[in-house]
C-alpha cells in the first residue's frame, strides 16, 4: 500500500487488511483511496476522531458506493485522512500531520476530504472518494489542481458512510484525468445522459467574493477560456435572499443537522475536539426548531428560483473559491475568515441540491485555482461531459 511512501501524509497507518475487487471492469487498472467516512470491510471508521478510532469496531461490510467501485475494478489502495468529523474545511486535523498539497506545498489541501485530495495529487491513487457537504470535494479539487463534483443531492447512495448534515451530504471523488473522473461517473450514475445546452449565465455578487486583483484576473480569463464553449456568461437577476442571508441559512442548518447527528455522543464525555471543530458544534447545539424552519423555508424559495434561473439547460457560472488555498501556516484566524468568504461561493450547490463541477484551469500565485460550472438537478453527467469538452479543447484533458 502506498502508506509506505507517503510522503503527503495521505494515509492513515492501519496496517493491511485484504479488500478484493474484481479483475476486470470499466475501472480495472486504477488505484482507489477511501475517505474515513466510508466503511471498508475489515477497517475502524475513524472518522478524524481519536476517540471513534480507538473504540470503534472494524467494519464487517464495505459501503455500497465503494463496493461499486471495486467491483468495477479499482484497486484499493487504503483509506485517507479526513478532517474531524468531516466538520471542516481546510484540512488540517489538529490530531494528525496534515496533508500536504503536491500542487502546492506551502498551502492547505482543504478539507474535509483532505487526505483523498492529497493522494491524488501526489498520485498515490488515480481515484479518491470524497463527500462534500459544504465543499469537502470542491474546495480541496480547487486547491490541488483536481476536478471535482459535488454530486446531485441523494443521486449516489451514502450507505455505510458516516453522516454530517443529511440534506446536504453528497458523495463525490477526486481524480486528475476527466476520462477516469467520466468513469468513474458512469459506474455510479449510469451510462448515457443527454446533452447540456449551456446557456451560461453568472451573478455578480459571486464574482465580488474574490480575494483580489490577481484572482479576478485569472478568473476572468478562466472565463474566456469557457466561452468558446458555453458563450459568454449573462447577468442573471439576484435571488430574493442575498448572499449573507444564504450563507447563514446554510450554516445554521448544517450546524443544527450535524448536532443532530453527533451531539449525543459528544456531551458523553470530552471528545478532544480539535479548534473550530468544537465551536461549530456547539454552535449546532444552539439552533432551535423555530429558527430550522424559517431557515428551511428560506432554503425551498432559494431552490426553487434558481431551478428556475436555469430551467434544463443552464449552468451557473462561478469561482469554485475566492482564490487559491491559503498558505498552511496562516493563522486560524486567517483561515477561518478564508471559510466564511468560500462558503458564501461554495453554500449555493449545498442549499439547492444541485451540482456542481469543478475544473482547474486556473493559477493564482503560482498555486491552482478552480472554475465552477452549477447545473440544474439531475445534470451530473452532463456536467462532466461538458467539462470533458472544454479540457479537452484546451489540451488538459
Amino acid at each position: 500500500m502506498p502508506e509506505q511512501n507517503d510522503r503527503f501524509n495521505a494515509f492513515l497507518d492501519l496496517g493491511q487488511v485484504p479488500v478484493s475487487h474484481a479483475q476486470s471492469g470499466p475501472l480495472a487498472g486504477l488505484t482507489l483511496a477511501v475517505k474515513d467516512i466510508f466503511d471498508v470491510s475489515g477497517f475502524i471508521t475513524g472518522c478524524g476522531n481519536p476517540d471513534k478510532a480507538e473504540t470503534g469496531k472494524p467494519a464487517r461490510l464495505t459501503a455500497q458506493t465503494v463496493q461499486k467501485l471495486l467491483d468495477a475494478g479499482a484497486r484499493f489502495v487504503g483509506k485517507t485522512q479526513t478532517d474531524e468529523l468531516a466538520f471542516s474545511l481546510m484540512g488540517q486535523n489538529a490530531h494528525y500531520p496534515h496533508p500536504v498539497n503536491a500542487a502546492a506545498p506551502d498551502r492547505v489541501t482543504g478539507g474535509s476530504s483532505s487526505g483523498s485530495a492529497a493522494a491524488v495529487a501526489g498520485g498515490l491513487a488515480d481515484i479518491a472518494t470524497g463527500s462534500d457537504t459544504g465543499g469537502s470535494i470542491r474546495a480541496p479539487a480547487s486547491f490541488c489542481g483536481l476536478i471535482g463534483l459535488r454530486t446531485t443531492h441523494g443521486a449516489i447512495s451514502l450507505q455505510g458512510t458516516m453522516p454530517l448534515a443529511p440534506s446536504f451530504d453528497t458523495f463525490g471523488w477526486f481524480a486528475r484525468d476527466i476520462h477516469v473522473y467520466e468513469k468513474v461517473a458512469q459506474v455510479l450514475l449510469g451510462q448515457s445522459y443527454a446533452e447540456l445546452p449551456a446557456r451560461a449565465f453568472r451573478l455578480a455578487a459571486l464574482d465580488a467574493l474574490l480575494l483580489g486583483e490577481a484572482e479576478a484576473h485569472a478568473y476572468r480569463h478562466m472565463i474566456k477560456v469557457i466561452v468558446p464553449m458555453l458563450g459568454e456568461p449573462q447577468d442573471a437577476p439576484a435571488f430574493t435572499h442575498d448572499l449573507d442571508d444564504l450563507y447563514w441559512c446554510f450554516r445554521r442548518l448544517q450546524a443544527h443537522e450535524a448536532w443532530q447527528s453527533h451531539g449525543a455522543w459528544i456531551s458523553e464525555k470530552d471528545r478532544r475536539l480539535g479548534p473550530g471543530v468544537k465551536e461549530r458544534f456547539a454552535f449546532g447545539a444552539t439552533i432551535d426548531a423555530g429558527t430550522t424552519k424559517v431557515e428551511i423555508a428560506r432554503r425551498d424559495t432559494f431552490r426553487a428560483e434558481l431551478a428556475d434561473r436555469l430551467d434544463k439547460d443552464g449552468v451557473l457560472v462561478l469561482p469554485t473559491v475566492p482564490g487559491a488555498a491559503p498558505l498552511a501556516a496562516s493563522s486560524f484566524e486567517d483561515t477561518q475568515t478564508y471559510r466564511e468568504r468560500a462558503l458564501h461561493l461554495l453554500c449555493l450547490s449545498g442549499l439547492s441540491g444541485f451540482p456542481q463541477l469543478t475544473l482547474p484551469l486556473g493559477m493564482v500565485d503560482g498555486a491552482p485555482f478552480g472554475i465552477s460550472l452549477l447545473g440544474p438537478i439531475g445534470s451530473d453527467l452532463a456536467l462532466i461531459g461538458l467539462g470533458r469538452r472544454i479540457l479537452e479543447t484546451i489540451g488538459k484533458a
